[in-house]
């Protein structure tokens, strides 16, 4: 499977429908509206790439040594306790769930290319947001799609309350922002849109509470 798709209009991109499986979505946009469906379609390009080869690896690799491992496993006798065979039925079970959901998953994504952005100083899908709460404790997250966020490493979804929170905001802006532990009132220090992912620092996990996983 390969990126490609349509390209999209720059000055006007296109906004994903949120239904409808026929249309071709993995065309790429730098301008990216400001609000988003409650489950996002947007993923980057790195993002996108990893789903591919997770796709690619459970098909070519995974699922065919499970398989065999089921099969030599058949071979020793009663399958009714025969616990390798009954792990390795589970297991393909759960490759073949993945992969339908990777399939189809993958053909409703759009893929948002990292780039500058004609109004930098506001916060769209991708950017890289300085954070300072009202303590004076800073922070760094990147925006990106459900499919790819991780907390840990400074990622977090444009579907979580706080991606909810900074869509759309402005340089300087107080962003107020309904947490685990109570409310937090965030401004926003810095926006950028580099490639530069080492800076990426979670505060803590609790950021993505409200994800829903396949």
């Amino acid at each position: 499977m390969t990126l490609g798709g349509r390209d999209a209009n720059l000055e006007n991109p296109p906004i994903p429908e949120r239904f409808g499986p026929s249309v071709n979505r993995l065309g790429s946009c730098l301008e990216c509206p400001p609000i988003v469906p409650e489950r996002s379609n947007y993923i980057t390009r790195a993002g996108y790439r990893a789903l591919e080869s997770e796709l690619d690896w459970l098909w070519k690799d995974e699922r065919p040594r499970v398989t065999e491992a089921v099969a030599t496993a058949a071979a020793l006798g009663d399958r009714s306790e025969n616990a390798d065979y009954i792990y390795g039925k589970k297991r393909l079970r759960e490759i073949d769930r993945r992969i339908r959901f990777l399939t189809k998953r993958i053909d409703e994504l759009t893929v948002v290319d990292a780039g500058p952005r004609k109004d930098a100083d506001r916060v769209y899908f991708g950017a890289r947001v300085e954070l300072e709460d009202e303590e004076g404790k800073t922070v760094r997250y990147r925006l990106v799609g459900p499919d790819e966020f991780d907390a840990k490493a400074g990622l977090i979804s444009v579907d979580s309350p706080v991606g909810k929170a900074l869509m759309g905001q402005r340089l300087d802006s107080e962003v107020s922002v309904r947490r685990p532990k109570g409310e937090t009132v965030y401004t926003i220090l810095s926006i950028d849109y580099s490639e530069d992912e080492s800076k990426e620092v979670s505060e803590d996990a609790s950021l993505n509470t409200n994800e829903g996983k396949p």
